[in-house]
């Protein structure tokens, strides 16, 4: 019987569907308790509402349950978030602090928080970009985030609140259509390539950005919080790094599975945001401390994509 008893938060969205699904493989079905502020499309029992923003709701869930963990998936996403800015410093930030606050107060042991590589701008170097440069997010969400990694290395030093993070690229899976980030172009041209259809995307061709198959981004997730706690230098977030690549590249190597697939490209909205973000990360620190290593490259992403989806 495991001895830990796991919260997630925002558990319907890409992460957290396939996350509770491993965590159950390891911890066991019943000691890992799905959340979210909506009911699940799929099979996520144990599973309880929860409001994030509620402080009373996330103290009686954490008591209920006898939590000791909690896995910090929900906020809003970059796009999503640019539509209604106080909102999602509510959610991604304000909420954050209560949940720090509520953890240190009875008793987790572990938190997982998810930065991304929104925290980054134009104050970036945009190639390999190291474990520590100066950030200038250009987004609420980026915002948010940056300054919720910054609150982390303060309970983490203030109040010895093991808390782990990384900050993950765009995420690639085939469990579900994510909806709100500025990498989703990359799931999306998979269900149109496997449909038939001309898939129109809303980044320029040449766009090049971070990304990592889910496999990995949930694999990177549970290695961290099981790692040494002594062999961790870093308080904030790690880089987390696998492939980056742009619209074209991800197209052509489709076109090696489907050869009539056809693409245009509408740059909207969002063609600014990425172009604020790093075209590739130096997770080289990750590598260190914990051993990181990524499973999959583009080749073997679509591959696995495309026969997953068929």
């Amino acid at each position: 019987m495991s001895k830990e008893r796991i919260l997630i938060t925002g558990s319907n969205g890409q992460l957290g569907r396939v996350l509770a699904t491993e965590l159950r493989k390891k911890y066991g079905k019943a000691n890992v308790l799905a959340t979210d502020i909506r009911k699940p499309d799929f099979d996520n029992s144990p599973f309880e509402f929860l409001d994030i923003t509620n402080k009373g709701r996330v103290i009686e869930l954490i008591q209920d349950y006898k939590i000791t963990q909690i896995y910090h998936l929900a906020a809003m996403l970059s796009a999503n978030g640019e539509w209604d800015p106080k909102k999602t410093w509510d959610v991604n930030l304000n909420a954050l602090l209560k949940l720090l606050s509520v953890s240190s107060d009875n008793g987790i042991n572990r938190f997982f928080f998810p930065s991304t590589i929104a925290v980054f701008g134009k104050t970036t170097p945009q190639t390999a970009t190291a474990q520590d440069v100066p950030m200038m997010p250009e987004t609420v969400y980026g915002m948010s985030k940056v300054t919720g990694e910054l609150w982390c290395n303060y309970f983490s030093k203030r109040y010895s609140l093991d808390i782990r993070s990384v900050r993950y690229p765009g995420i690639i899976g085939y469990q579900s259509i994510p909806e709100g980030g500025t990498t989703d172009y990359a799931v999306e041209i998979f269900h149109a390539a496997i449909k038939g259809e001309t898939y129109d995307c809303f980044l320029a061709e040449d766009t090049r950005l971070p990304m990592m198959y889910i496999h990995d981004a949930i694999r990177a997730t549970i290695e961290i919080m099981a790692a040494d706690e002594k062999n961790l230098t870093v308080r904030t977030s790690y880089n987390l790094a696998a492939m980056s690549f742009s619209p074209k590249e991800i197209y052509e190597e489709i076109r090696k599975h489907y050869p009539d697939f056809k693409i245009k490209y509408s740059p909207d909205f969002r063609q600014k945001i990425a172009e604020s973000w790093s075209e590739s990360i130096d997770d080289s620190v990750a590598r260190a401390d914990w051993n990181w290593q990524h499973e999959y490259d583009l080749e073997k992403m679509v591959k696995d994509m495309i026969e997953k989806l068929k």
